[in-house]
């Protein structure tokens, strides 16, 4: 399991999508997470604008990515 860190409370997950490298653009972020194809916490996630906080783990083509702050 990979792992990003964040500075502040909360990252929106289109935005932790980009950081962790799974998407090169807010756009295909966009795209994946409205095809259904990323999981927040073992759960399909629609949201773009999701918050994640520290402990939150979420996964895009088999790759899994925890949130640590």
């Amino acid at each position: 399991m990979e792992s990003i860190t964040i500075k502040d409370e909360f990252i929106k997950l289109g935005q932790a999508l980009k950081l962790s490298g799974l998407v090169d653009s807010g756009v295909e972020a966009k795209i994946v997470i409205i095809n259904g194809d990323v999981s927040v916490n073992g759960s399909i996630c629609l949201e773009r604008g999701k918050k994640l906080r520290n402990g939150d783990v979420f996964e895009y083509k088999g790759n899994t990515v925890k949130v640590l702050s």
